[in-house]
């Protein structure tokens, strides 16, 4: 049975809420794999809107990585971001809408198929609107 194809993404700070204007660091890896079957990597650290209506998205740090980019060690291919994050949109979590930041690892590996995870965090600190339990 052929392995699986692992990617996560890990945070350097306690928690996951944010202040505008602070750095957002971490890391992520991907395992079982080989290397041959990866054609690239792209990171966004992004926000989008869920809720109703038309759905916004916009990403404020990007980057398209190959292997020879990342850093291998313990049979796992390991890659590391850093960004000052942005004084807004907030995080909001609305009645109709939400705004969401994240960090998203996309894999392309060969033959089309794509490994994708997206760790969500907060910036800022926004309280729900009156009526919504957090």
């Amino acid at each position: 049975m052929p392995i699986q194809p692992r990617l996560t993404i890990r945070l350097h700070a306690e928690g996951r809420t944010f202040a505008p204007g602070s750095t957002l660091c971490g890391q992520y890896w991907l395992e079982g794999v080989p290397p041959e079957e990866v054609k690239a990597v792209e990171l966004s650290i992004l926000w989008y809107t869920e809720g109703k209506g038309e759905e916004d998205l916009a990403v404020h740090f990007f980057r398209r990585d190959s292997l020879a980019d990342l850093r291998h060690s313990a049979g796992r291919w390991i890659g590391s971001f850093a960004t000052r994050l942005p004084h807004s949109p907030l995080s909001y979590q609305g009645l109709i809408v939400k705004i969401v930041w994240a960090v998203r690892v996309r894999v392309f590996l060969a033959g089309g198929k794509q490994v994708v995870e997206e760790l969500r965090f907060r910036l800022g600190s926004v309280g729900a609107p009156k009526g919504i339990l957090q």
